[in-house]
């Protein structure tokens, strides 16, 4: 089963500050692609580079910079992996480097439609 893997981390980090080293990304990420398990995956650019696009009831285009709004976390990045059930897929989020120093990474299942 698939799962995509979010990698959240907090809004007052820097990028030094997540709690892990660059060392440790590049252990990982070799990790999960040696493990036969990685299907695709990205970090994304800094969060000032993003733009929200939103549709109103007329079908009028609003495009913004952002999203700026108040938040904790913030996405940088994700991984999906293709692993027995969800139990192995937590597991692997709980390798991430991510997951600590105040990040967090949200364990989705990719639905699948035939």
């Amino acid at each position: 089963m698939k799962y995509m893997l979010l990698i959240n981390s907090s809004a007052s980090d820097t990028e030094s500050a997540d709690g892990a080293s660059f060392e440790e990304w590049m252990t990982y990420d070799k990790d999960v692609r040696e493990s036969g398990v990685h299907v695709s995956g990205h970090s994304l650019a800094d969060l000032t580079t993003a733009t929200t696009v939103r549709v109103g009831p007329s079908g009028e285009r609003t495009v913004t910079d952002g999203p700026f709004a108040e938040t904790r976390e913030i996405l940088g990045g994700y991984y999906v992996i293709d692993v027995p059930d969800l139990d192995v897929a937590l597991d692997w989020a709980a390798r991430c480097p991510g997951a600590r120093g105040g990040g967090s990474v949200v364990v989705r299942p990719i639905a699948e439609f035939d």
